[in-house]
């Protein structure tokens, strides 16, 4: 059993060995080329607008606006009858009729 086995392996490694060395052998090469040339690149980009780091340079002005500015409490309120506020939110009636 452990004899079919290691022939199995060895009948693999063949093949994988084969496909590797023929197959991916290029395309292997031309990876280790770029992950090789990669470190070669800058690694800083250039900036479009003026340098973040120099003091003097000219920014937009910040202003404040709360979020919770507009906000009134309706809390508490009377309660009313439930014909009164009907009666404020329906449409006025039409005078032709």
């Amino acid at each position: 059993m452990l004899a079919q086995f290691g022939v199995k392996i060895a009948a693999v490694r063949s093949v994988a060995a084969t496909l590797f060395g023929t197959r991916y052998g290029v395309p292997a090469a031309i990876m280790a080329a770029a992950l090789t040339l990669g470190g070669c690149l800058p690694t800083t980009v250039p900036l479009a607008g003026p340098d973040p780091a120099d003091p003097g340079a000219r920014v937009a002005g910040v202003g404040y606006r709360s979020t919770v500015a507009p906000y009134t409490s309706l809390r508490p309120a009377a309660p009313s009858s439930w014909r009164e506020q009907n009666d404020r939110v329906a449409p006025a009636p039409k005078s032709d009729r």
